[in-house]
């Protein structure tokens, strides 16, 4: 596994968020963080990014503990639910923030950002401004800057909850697309059942700071390990999505 946390355990102010978390996730695979509002799904992503930090158990990432680690140490890549795109900055420059910070050359970074802005269809917009751009372009953008500094993994918080129906759609098949070209391990927080069933390799179900089932889309909707599974996932609702799939 290139992802595990190990008997996690968290807790704020006395809510524990986190009751003894275990799961593993493979490398290159895209698994989704999926539970209602509160099941503590947030607080797993935030303590793998480094964000936040267990009160015990074991963060494991390509075979090392990374609990004492800084995020800025773990080879991540982070997409948050508001884009948190610079905006005096152009796409090109919110794209090469990451490799400024590493010090990259100006011809590696300009190499980069223009193999980025390929990547995500938007090589003639990099001298734009985040807000001459749609809500779906300014999420690609983010991606692009997540993946620029080559990260180990991405992490990704709600990434389409503040995109309209449409372009939401539109954008899960991009990211799956996207995911398989780059190769890169990812897992994104949903509360969107459709959403992870399409997009996911691995479903990750939260519920009250546990984990109650991990699996296949089928999996977790042919063969529900737990009552709360069995009464959270409709499973007549995504059967053509999994058929597709």
């Amino acid at each position: 596994m290139y992802v595990e946390m190990k008997n996690i355990n968290k807790t704020f102010d006395g809510f524990q968020a986190s009751k003894d978390v275990c799961f593993g996730i493979e490398k290159g695979k895209l698994a989704a963080l999926l539970g209602p509002s509160g099941s503590g799904k947030t607080t797993i992503l935030r303590m793998i990014a480094g964000l936040d930090s267990p009160d015990s158990g074991d963060i494991i990432i390509d075979g090392s503990r990374v609990n004492a680690l800084p995020g800025s140490k773990r080879g991540i890549g982070f997409v948050f639910q508001n884009y948190a795109l610079f905006r005096y900055m152009t796409v090109a420059d919110n794209i090469a923030f990451g490799l400024q910070v590493q010090k990259k050359s100006k011809a590696e970074i300009k190499t980069r950002v223009e193999e980025l802005l390929e990547l995500i269809s938007m090589k003639d917009l990099g001298k734009r401004y985040p807000h001459q751009l749609s809500g779906g372009q300014r999420q690609r953008v983010a991606f692009a800057r997540a993946l620029a500094p080559n990260p180990h993994l991405l992490l990704l918080d709600e990434p389409f909850a503040a995109i309209d129906a449409k372009v939401r759609r539109e954008l899960r098949t991009w990211l799956r697309e996207m995911i398989g070209r780059v190769g890169v391990t990812s897992i994104f927080v949903t509360h969107d059942q459709e959403e992870a069933m399409e997009v996911a390799d691995t479903v990750i179900i939260t519920n009250q700071g546990k984990v109650e089932q991990i699996g296949t889309p089928e999996e977790i909707c042919l063969r529900p390990q737990t009552p709360f599974v069995s009464e959270f996932i409709d499973s007549t609702r995504y059967e053509a999505i999994l058929s597709i799939k």
